[in-house]
């Protein structure tokens, strides 16, 4: 290791760190634009000069490794005039758009030239002045103000996967934008707003809204798919304006989806803002004390085996817990959280998680996917299979829809046949599975929706077992969910007792009259036309399919006003904060189901959020570790049989709109219509 002097000091630090991060490891901060820690130096914008000894001129420190011997100055009188100089060519073009734009208060320009700028411009030549670029619904551009850090183009290239942007000219005349005028494609391309340093690329549906010190802030979930990404949210009064991500190298890493960060305006569209009840056919609104008085008189007389709950995508733990809870009151063992019908088997944790963790992808030596595309269904963590793949030494294949997934994959087909194939062992790639340390397979919700699920849930268990995907200290085998209430809601249980009804057999006894009660916890994804006659009472926050199809409607609340427990994919406990309120009479879900028990006759055994929270511990034990992952004890679970040969299919065909509150927004509509999934994309290579 290295020893170097910087600033009178001397420190080790490890061979082939920059400069610049010997001395951010020192305490010493160096102003700079263009470097990033996760994408590759560029040494573009030389804020960063300081004075090397026996050096015959400044140095970029984000650009020139550590040596031994080297002795640093960062803060001598020189240096300073070092970055006044580079801060005042910086300037020169800069147009004084402060007061207007909305980087302001959060601007690195601005920041940095409070110290290193001058009081007044000595540039007397016409200033340059650049063309607004048109990249598509989310990003506003305004390019005068580029400073040519090439951090968006960086991004878009190595972490996206989507090489769209790129510089064209020379000198003054260099512009950065798409090659030939175009929307950006990438899921993830609301990073480059937070990555932008000046303005020149900024959040378009909040363009002008609010000034960053107007804002309260929140840290929290998201829950529009199910990794859990840490995000702040940012609210005035009682409105959602912007969703930023959080730093969180385990999960989210500092990215968050372009779904995430954009479709918070669906939050105050379509509400529910106060109780409905059906009278003649038509929806009226009602009182709590209606609703609930109607609730009361249609479950009088009616069995527990004729009342069915549904829990949807985006339900939080301690609702689905009082709803369980409810259910069992009433004699029901008609409960089920698998709205999307995936065979999983509740019993076997390790059956449902992702169980190599999000992190853990980068240990991995091989993989293979199955049945899904994780470009839709999570992308930021289809960024990290790419940035491993970048690393090497990763083989990649799938068995599924062929679709570009951003990094190369061998194809093997998009039947079962090359899945049998694997299991059995006489497959290819069972053999580069065999002799990989760490290989992962990644099985897509998708795929275990079908008919034949639980027949594909067990051949990858077996393949699993058979290529050593599990072993000690490492298992390979994972499920990728795309819905943020699944690993929750398998956790706590809430699947059919025995001789209970799961999501198809509610609906399908609901047609034939055998189910007369149905509750729909922010359900909106069954088939609403064949419930018959069946009493429907809908629990939610937006008047989608399930509010349309109701006869009762109890306004709940969204994910940003309710403090509230989510498991992510795989199986981390997060607790989600609340931001604002909900609107009008809407309450926070448990509270509803708490209340609604009272009126029954059944009320539940308890009152505050602690004791829901106390009651979900005692159901699962792994509600008291919040924030860490732990290792789920391997099982058998899926189901002997043959499996299907029909393709599997890419469960997401629209990445904009998978939940109500994406279908609510309105800047997800524009990016449907803009960004049509019959948009032609490349494909992995065929094998």
């Amino acid at each position: 290791m290295p020893k170097l002097t910087i600033d009178g000091n001397e420190i080790e630090v490890e061979a082939g760190l920059t400069i610049l991060q010997a001395c951010e490891q020192a305490g010493i901060e160096i102003p700079r634009f263009c470097y990033h820690e996760k994408l590759s130096i560029a040494g573009n914008c030389r804020m960063c000069l300081v004075s090397m000894e026996r050096a015959p001129k400044p140095i970029a420190s984000c650009a020139m490794p550590v040596g031994e011997g080297m002795v640093i100055h960062t803060n001598t009188p020189e240096v300073q005039q070092m970055r006044k100089g580079v801060m005042e060519f910086l300037l020169i073009n800069h147009p004084l758009d402060c007061p207007i734009c909305d980087q302001g208060g959060e601007c690195d320009l601005q920041d940095q030239a409070l110290f290193y700028g001058f009081d007044r411009s000595r540039y007397r030549e016409p200033k340059r002045a650049v063309r607004e670029k048109n990249i598509g619904p989310l990003i506003e551009t305004s390019m005068t103000r580029c400073i040519h850090c090439t951090r968006c183009i960086r991004f878009a290239t190595e972490v996206a996967g989507v090489p769209e942007l790129g510089a064209t000219g020379r000198g003054e005349h260099m512009e950065v934008g798409t090659y030939i005028e175009k929307a950006l494609s990438s899921e993830l391309s609301g990073n480059m707003i937070d990555l932008c340093p000046v303005g020149a690329l900024t959040n378009a549906p909040y363009a002008f809204s609010a000034r960053s010190w107007e804002l309260d802030k929140t840290e929290t979930v998201d829950v529009l798919d199910a990794l859990g990404s840490n995000i702040r949210v940012d609210t005035r009064g009682s409105e959602v304006l912007r969703i930023l991500p959080r730093v969180n190298e385990d999960i989210n890493e500092e990215w968050i989806s372009d779904k995430t960060r954009f479709a918070c305006d669906g939050l105050t569209r379509q509400r529910l803002d106060r109780p409905y009840l059906r009278r003649d056919g038509k929806l009226e609104e009602a009182t709590w004390d209606e609703a609930f008085t109607a609730i009361a008189q249609k479950l009088k007389g009616v069995a527990g085996k004729s009342i069915g709950a549904i829990a949807g995508d985006l339900a939080d733990c301690e609702s689905m817990l009082a709803l369980k809870d409810l259910m069992a009151a009433l004699g029901s063992k008609n409960v089920d959280c698998r709205q999307d019908g995936a065979r999983l088997d509740a019993s076997v944790r390790a059956g449902y998680l992702f169980n190599s963790t999000i992190a853990g992808i980068e240990a991995a030596d091989a993989c293979l996917l199955v049945g899904t595309n994780p470009r839709h269904e999570a992308s930021v963590l289809n960024a990290r299979l790419r940035k491993r793949s970048l690393g090497g030494g990763f083989p990649i294949s799938a068995v599924g829809p062929a679709v570009d997934l951003t990094y190369p994959y061998e194809h093997l087909g998009a039947g079962t046949d090359a899945l049998a194939a694997i299991a059995a062992g006489d497959h290819a790639f069972a053999k580069v599975l065999k002799a990989a340390e760490r290989p992962m397979l990644i099985v897509g919700s998708g795929a275990l929706t079908r008919p034949d699920g639980a027949q594909i849930l067990a051949t990858a268990r077996r393949i699993a077992e058979t290529c050593g995907l599990v072993t000690d200290g490492w298992n390979g085998f994972n499920v990728l969910h795309r819905a943020a209430a699944r690993v929750g809601g398998l956790d706590l249980g809430l699947v059919p007792g025995a001789g209970g009804r799961d999501v198809a057999a509610m609906v399908e006894g609901a047609a034939k009259g055998d189910v007369e009660v149905l509750f729909l916890l922010g359900a909106d994804e069954i088939d609403m036309s064949g419930l018959g006659e069946a009493f429907v009472i809908y629990q939610g926050h937006h008047g989608d399919a399930g509010a349309n199809r109701a006869d009762v409607i109890l306004p709940g609340a969204a994910y940003t006003e309710k403090n509230a427990t989510y498991v992510n994919t795989e199986g981390r406990v997060q607790t989600g904060r609340l931001a604002v309120h909900p609107p009008g009479d809407g309450r926070e879900d448990w509270t509803i189901i708490r209340a609604l028990s009272a009126v029954l006759g059944k009320t539940l055994a308890y009152d505050t959020l602690d004791q829901v929270r106390a009651r979900m511990i005692e159901t699962n034990p792994n509600f008291a570790n919040p924030n860490s992952v732990e290792s789920a004890p391997w099982g058998d679970f899926g189901a002997d049989g043959e499996m299907d040969p029909a393709p599997l299919t890419a469960p997401i065909d629209n990445f904009y709109m998978t939940n109500a509150i994406s279908r609510a927004s309105a800047t997800m509509a524009r990016c449907t219509e803009t960004l049509s999934p019959s948009q032609p994309r490349r494909t992995g290579t065929d094998g």
